[in-house]
């Protein structure tokens, strides 16, 4: 664990830096001494250093784009999502829709659509939120599904906190669909809580056929009162009619396992929940269980301070044209900018998942944003810090300790992709600066951490990164190799960086938009940045 930002640490994050006068000479020393070298091939300008060693690379035009691949609804945002794919080979995106004004009642279902995770359509509220007097005057997660018979079905929370009359605050309810536009809901709830459990913290409905068992599973997240937080199974035959089976996970360890989804791939069967602000897994060789967390359960970021960082929530699973993707959201920024806080609801987030061979899960961009970003962008560097090399696509740093090396490759785009591997020594700090320009010449870091094996991001400058303990991160066990793929998807603000197709650490970096540039860097280190290219909508 590590400790809380002190308060002076909180007040002297986002502090500038003013040494722009000091890059300027250091960027004429390094042509001095013949940094960089000149070449045609590969991404990355060559000559870059050399062209631009007397002075920064200069600033170009900027302007936001429409989210894309991270959208969110005007006047609102995306909560706990329920991903439901047609079958015309339509990803549809059911969420819980969140503003900064709810009243008493709330969180009604809106959705989206989407072909390719990059087109999506917003088809408004499919359904709302009831009465006080009903059960459902604030809606909660479920999911949607279709039965035998092609009729669609919407199974949600109803939650009410006046406790309905002494059966609980929170109950599973039922809506139907012949189009999946059109929603007509059953006043009545299906069921509360058993005996044994809390009728406040029962929600979450996620319901399937299990082909092997000829019925239909409904799991849902309960709160049993000597285990804590589980995961139960109810069966049925008709959808209607639900037999209580109990726990299938019962890991004594979360107050609740919210958002349950349960998948497989192959021969081995997958287990999602949410708690503490992230998306866990657990593994099992049976749909009906015994799962086990891995060491390491954690696909995304998680967030230290508050109790507020939900970097990647609520994720559960969609399969499109044969990929696989947890779908979930990014929470909006919250009152300190680039702090890793993050409030409940933001924007959409896929990923797009991988099975390791030893069974384990990874994130990685999805691979459709190839047929998004398909103009290659040449990319300049200047040496602006430490000893810097660029030869080809490649840029090689290395800076004495209690210093950093840094390269400076020019405006970041609005929306773009940069890949690259990365070669940092096995005790060294390096990663992405966003910075350096006119406007504003601090960099801050974006981390790829071996001496602490953490991917993290709060709006550091560079010189600080030593200071503080990290406020959001991802664990990363950089000692599997010497070199580790990386994947950095931009779009406005979010940032999302993928490495090695094991980990995400999805942040919103208000220091990177407006002008920005974006950069390299290694602190007290050395470290190679190869293969760079980056690609920009077509």
């Amino acid at each position: 664990m590590f400790d809380l930002l002190t308060e002076k640490g909180v007040c002297t994050m986002h502090k500038q830096r003013y040494w722009f006068p000091l890059l300027l000479m250091m960027a004429l020393l390094l042509t001095a001494c013949g940094n960089g070298s000149a070449g045609t091939n590969g991404n990355l300008a060559q000559a870059p250093v050399e062209s631009y060693a007397a002075t920064v690379i200069p600033d170009e035009p900027y302007e936001a784009v429409p989210y894309r691949l991270y959208p969110s609804p005007e006047g609102g945002y995306v909560g706990d999502v329920m991903p439901f794919v047609t079958d015309e080979g339509t990803l549809e995106l059911y969420y819980l829709y969140d503003t900064d004004h709810n009243g008493q009642g709330y969180h009604p279902i809106y959705k989206y659509s989407t072909p390719n995770l990059y087109d999506y359509e917003d088809h408004g509220m499919m359904l709302n939120f009831g009465q006080m007097s009903d059960p459902d005057p604030a809606l909660g997660t479920g999911s949607v599904m279709q039965d035998l018979d092609g009729r669609y079905h919407l199974f949600y929370t109803g939650h009410n906190d006046t406790g309905n009359g002494g059966k609980g605050r929170e109950c599973v309810m039922h809506a139907a669909s012949t189009d999946l536009e059109n929603w007509v809901k059953d006043p009545e709830p299906l069921f509360f809580a058993p005996e044994g459990y809390s009728r406040d913290d029962f929600r979450d409905p996620e319901v399937f056929w299990a082909e092997d068992e000829q019925c239909y599973w409904l799991l849902m997240a309960a709160r049993e009162n000597t285990l804590g937080g589980v995961v139960v199974k109810y069966t049925s035959t008709d959808l209607k009619n639900w037999e209580f089976v109990g726990p299938i996970y019962a890991p004594m360890a979360q107050y609740m396992l919210e958002c349950p989804d349960l998948f497989r791939i192959g021969d081995t069967w997958y287990l999602t929940y949410s708690w503490d602000c992230v998306t866990y897994y657990a593994i099992g060789d049976s749909m009906a269980g015994p799962f086990t967390a891995p060491q390491d359960n954690i696909l995304d970021g998680k967030g230290l301070i508050g109790g507020s960082g939900f970097l990647f929530y609520a994720a559960k699973t969609a399969e499109l044209d044969g990929k696989l993707y947890l779908c979930g959201w990014h929470g909006r920024a919250g009152l300190s900018s680039d702090s890793g806080v993050y409030q409940w609801a933001g924007s959409v987030m896929n990923h797009q998942l991988v099975q390791h061979e030893d069974k384990t899960l990874g994130v990685k961009a999805p691979e459709v944003f190839g047929d998004y970003f398909t103009i290659d962008k040449l990319v300049h560097a200047a040496g602006l810090r430490g000893q810097v090399e660029v030869d080809n696509n490649t840029v090689s740093l290395s800076a004495e300790e209690d210093s950093y090396a840094l390269a400076d490759m020019g405006t970041r785009p609005a929306s773009m992709i940069l890949e690259c591997d990365v070669t940092p020594d096995k005790e060294g700090c390096v990663g992405f600066a966003f910075g350096g320009s006119g406007r504003d010449e601090s960099y801050t870091a974006l981390c790829l951490d071996a001496r602490r094996n953490l991917l993290h991001y709060e709006g550091y400058e560079i010189e600080e990164i030593d200071e503080y303990d990290p406020s959001a991160i991802t664990k990363f066990n950089f000692s599997r190799s010497d070199t580790h793929h990386v994947q950095l998807v931009c779009e406005n603000e979010i940032v999302v960086l993928y490495v090695d197709e094991t980990k995400a650490l999805t942040s919103r970096i208000t220091h990177s938009v407006n002008g920005a540039h974006i950069g390299v860097f290694a602190d007290g280190c050395s470290a190679t940045f190869s293969n760079i290219s980056i690609k920009i909508p077509g």
